[in-house]
């Protein structure tokens, strides 16, 4: 498993609570093109629609400009492949208060380089819970270094 592309605020936004991988329906220049890591993540949600899922707001360019498509648009809503029993079970969970589906990270499986999207369902942390973890963070680090000095 080979990590193309993460979005790095997920986790210092939102507590995460429960991990999935999804296929994505993309074209062979966006293949190409995530292989070769030009992707980003940030600012990026999924969102429900009637019963599929779809990865909005992720930057994808063509892997070569002139090959691509007339009309292409690089954050264009890509479908997220699942299961029927795995996207009723996610939908369910979704629609409860204060919960959002975030993309994680975009990873290459396989000796194919078949590409997927880890995604989690999560709860928006609270100012106060974000200075507090800050606070645990740099007092770990703290720790670490006196122990080194010794």
């Amino acid at each position: 498993m080979k990590i193309v592309a993460k979005n790095k605020r997920a986790y210092s936004l939102y507590n995460v609570l429960e991990k999935y991988q999804a296929g994505l329906s993309l074209l062979g220049t966006e293949v190409k093109s995530i292989k070769s890591g030009r992707v980003s993540l940030t600012g990026s949600f999924i969102l429900p629609r009637g019963r599929e899922l779809f990865l909005i707001g992720a930057k994808i360019p063509p892997w070569q400009e002139s090959n691509a498509p007339s009309n292409y648009n690089p954050e264009r809503p890509r479908k997220l492949l699942l299961k029927r029993e795995e996207i009723n079970y996610i939908l369910g969970k979704s629609k409860q208060k204060g919960l959002v589906l975030i993309p994680l990270c975009l990873f290459l499986k396989g000796k194919r380089g078949v590409v997927k999207l880890e995604f989690a369902l999560a709860k928006r942390l609270k100012k106060y819970q974000k200075k507090e973890k800050l606070k645990q963070k740099s007092i770990k680090k703290e720790i670490k270094r006196e122990i080194k000095e010794v």
